[in-house]
């Protein structure tokens, strides 16, 4: 801590601090009845109201009780049933509709016989505790309500009569998975059969006693939307169950067990938290429940806002501090929830949640601008921010570093300067910590500064100080907050393990790598070798299929013409089959060190691709200024720079030569102007979600701050170490369906030492097991970390 000495702290936390398993376990034998009563038992032991309902009317009725009781108000007959029909059992409303009311529409307006009208809460989230929690078990679905089979459900929680958790509960000894495919059958078939209440869950449960998890209501069709856009049918969902969450403790334990996942989730106040604070509806109307680390980040940073306002911390380091959250484990949703309940604070002022970006992609800003309508902009100018941070009403404000930094410049008057304002960075790189850090708190009087990263600054991988002497993320933010490493993630399932190949391209490597050489201009040299270039590119293009799984299909051919077509390489043939299998598998992307080693890639995949058209991919490249092989330590420093002025002559005629090959394919029209290669790096950012491209050449650009679960190869050519190393790994463990396993890393330079270390140093010190996958023969005969290139060829 740096300072602030705690007397006492709240017990009242959503996540609890840290959790000790019960030792009473029902090990032996146990039928799912069984089980289903002990869980029963426990949760009225905790407060809940067992209620013997099993049929349709009596939910109805219940459901008006409480409602009443809620609202303090009786409901006429008449106004009951118009309410009932009109506002809560709509027929023209499902799960969408449903999950919006809880979400957002929780105040529904009543009309009463009297012509007047009263807002009803379906929820109070305001006072969390003046919601009623009751539990139901075996509510029957018959064919009367028009549902092709009788359904049984297992166990049902109602807030204020409405059924918004379901649990559905299997013996010990029996996979979850089979509860989760129940629960999916009932999402499909029976929870919109009579009056749809059941279509107001909003979370699930799934347990055999000794394995627990949950997952969110719409968690099946996210499965679905992806599935559509892998090529699949809308029968096919069981990837699904990948996006099913563990239950944990603020240390990251995780609560398996359904006695300890009930003391715990299910406590009442950890449940009505999640219900009401910790779910996001988002833009595409999909429902997310924050998992636990998230949860506890959000309300570490709330907490310390607390402190430093009993305490008057404003302006110091005293006043902040940061989370390290590993890449790919949601920090911006986090870092977005948390500025959001900062925002509702009294006496917060402003709320500056900072991207470190020159613009937000477009679903970004959608999102946004979804919770703070016109919040996220991405003009250049500064103009909008400052009236943004000049109006009373704008509590929350979405900006960049370059627009605040101008900002500062331009009103160093301004009166927001003298205001309570909290600072969330959302990727708290080094791009705060120079000139822009400086002119923060030399400006702001009554500051509180907060970062998300995934990769920390630690002494350990800190360049050397600048004139403002801050190197590290700690002398930056201050208190290590919270922390989720990627050895949690990955044991978690939110992220994927990575499968690392070495792939040896000259003979000196080994030599070169025991005595630590330092690289020289010679060696770069001899690694831009046309000779070199040429092999690790046709080493790509033959095992490209092979890393993005695009074999992973059989294609049969009805008539033996298009066989021999292909046979032959027939263009029109190769086009075909070339854009079936882009259906299927994955994509990827090829960091290089410099743009002259991207001109030459690109040049070569061309040049081969010619030569051999079965092996066509549809490849882009994509650099600025800021990216070339400066940064011999690997640690990337200008991300996703879209300055393209600086380059000289030749490197920007030979993007602007790529960029009309791109158009050509694509149809687009796009340049290295300014505004144009903003617009460029945005489609590309897009089709490579959408796998429209299957090989993209980067330099610097697209190595951190990108996320699509589409990519699951990153072949590497540049020197990459420490936090550089892993944002440029995390690009491909994005977790999408149970195809994709491990994120691919197939690296064309001698890089185990400094995987090793970065992953010692981000995980702990004993994680390459956990973090890196090898294959079973290596396991089995002793692993050998280098493959020849020449052995493969």
């Amino acid at each position: 801590m740096t300072g602030i000495d705690l007397i006492a702290a709240t017990s009242d936390n959503t996540v609890v601090s840290e959790y000790t398993p019960l030792k009473r376990r029902s090990d032996a034998y146990q039928s799912e009845a069984d089980l289903e009563k002990e869980f029963i038992q426990m949760l009225c032991e905790q407060g809940y109201e067992y209620l013997p309902v099993h049929k349709e009317t009596e939910l109805e009725s219940n459901l008006r009780f409480q409602l009443e009781k809620l609202n303090d108000i009786t409901f006429s007959d008449n106004e009951w049933k118009r309410f009932f029909n009109e506002n809560l059992a709509n027929p023209n409303e499902h799960i969408v509709e449903k999950t919006r009311k809880i979400q957002e529409d929780y105040v529904q307006v009543l009309k009463r016989d009297d012509g007047s009208s009263k807002n009803i809460k379906l929820i109070d989230k305001d006072y969390i505790h003046h919601n009623i929690l009751q539990v139901i078990n075996q509510y029957e679905v018959s064919k009367a309500e028009g549902v092709r089979h009788n359904n049984r459900y297992d166990v049902t929680v109602l807030v204020n009569g409405l059924p918004m958790v379901h649990i559905e509960l299997k013996r010990r000894g029996v996979a979850i998975r089979e509860a989760f495919n129940q629960i999916d059958r009932y999402q499909r078939d029976s929870f919109w059969a009579g009056n749809g209440l059941f279509e107001y869950i909003q979370i699930f449960v799934i347990s055999n006693g000794t394995e627990t998890k949950y997952y969110s209501n719409t968690t099946r069709f996210n499965a679905e939307r992806e599935h559509e856009r892998a090529g699949g049918s809308r029968k096919k969902t069981s990837n699904s169950f990948e996006f099913t969450s563990y239950w944990s403790d603020a240390n990251n334990r995780i609560i398996p067990d359904l006695v300890d996942f009930t003391r715990t989730f299910f406590a009442r106040h950890t449940l009505l938290n999640i219900l009401t604070k910790y779910c996001i509806f988002t833009a595409e109307d999909m429902l997310m429940v924050m998992r636990p680390y998230q949860i506890t980040a959000t309300e570490r940073i709330l907490n310390r806002i607390a402190i430093v306002e009993n305490y008057k911390y404003y302006g110091s380091v005293k006043g902040g501090g940061y989370i390290w959250h590993t890449t790919g484990s949601g920090k911006t949703l986090t870092s977005f929830k948390t500025a959001r309940l900062a925002s509702s604070l009294p006496y917060i002022d402003k709320v500056l949640f900072v991207v470190d970006r020159k613009d937000l992609d477009y679903q970004t800003m959608k999102e946004y601008d979804r919770f703070e309508k016109g919040a996220a902009n991405s003009n250049t100018s500064t103009k909008v921010l400052t009236k943004q941070l000049s109006d009373p009403n704008a509590k929350i404000i979405i900006t960049t570093i370059q627009k605040l930094s101008t900002f500062i410049k331009k009103n160093p008057k301004h009166p927001v300067f003298d205001q309570k304002v909290v600072m969330i960075f959302d990727e708290c790189h080094r791009s705060q910590f120079g000139d822009m850090h400086r002119a923060v708190i030399k400006n702001f009087k009554k500051y509180e500064m907060f970062g998300f990263t995934g990769t920390p600054i630690f002494a350990d991988n800190a360049t050397k100080a600048g004139k403002n002497g801050f190197f590290t993320t700690a002398q930056t933010f201050g208190d290590q907050l919270h922390t989720y490493t990627i050895v949690d993630a990955i044991r978690d399932k939110n992220v994927l393990p990575f499968r690392v190949d070495y792939i040896k391209t000259i003979d000196s490597e080994k030599q070169e790598e025991d005595d630590e050489l330092i690289y020289s201009i010679d060696r770069e040299k001899i690694m831009m070798a046309p000779e070199r270039i040429s092999m690790v590119t046709k080493y790509i293009l033959e095992h490209f299929d092979q890393k993005t799984y695009r074999n992973s299909r059989v294609y049969s051919f009805n008539k033996l013409s298009n066989v021999a077509e292909v046979a032959s390489g027939k263009q029109g043939a190769v086009e075909e089959i070339k854009s079936k299998q882009r259906l299927s598998g994955f994509n990827s992307i090829l960091a290089v060190s410099s743009v002259e080693a991207a001109k030459a890639y690109y040049q070569e995949f061309k040049k081969q691709m010619k030569a051999d058209p079965s092996k066509k991919l549809r490849i882009a490249t994509i650099y600025s200024y800021g990216a070339n092989e400066a940064e011999p330590d690997g640690i990337l420093e200008d991300e996703n720079s879209e300055d393209t002025t600086r380059l000289d002559q030749t490197s920007r005629d030979f993007l602007e030569s790529a960029i009309e090959d791109y158009n050509k394919v694509f149809g687009t029209n796009y340049s290295t102007g300014s505004d144009k290669f903003q617009n460029y790096y945005k489609d590309v950012s897009l089709r490579m979600k959408n796998k429209e491209i299957d090989l993209l050449i980067v330099v610097g650009m697209f190595l951190t701050g990108f996320d699509a679960t589409t990519l699951n190869t990153l072949w590497v050519d540049k020197n990459l170490k420490m936090h550089g190393l892993i944002q440029a790994f995390s690009r491909t463990n994005r977790i999408l369906n149970s195809v994709k396993t491990f994120g691919n890393v197939v690296c064309f330079r001698p890089l185990k030492k400094q995987v090793d270390q970065a992953i010692s140093l981000f995980g702990d010190k004993d994680a390459g097991g956990i973090v890196l996958l090898h294959k079973f023969s290596d396991y089995y005969n002793g692993f050998e970390a280098r493959v020849n290139i020449s052995q493969v060829m």
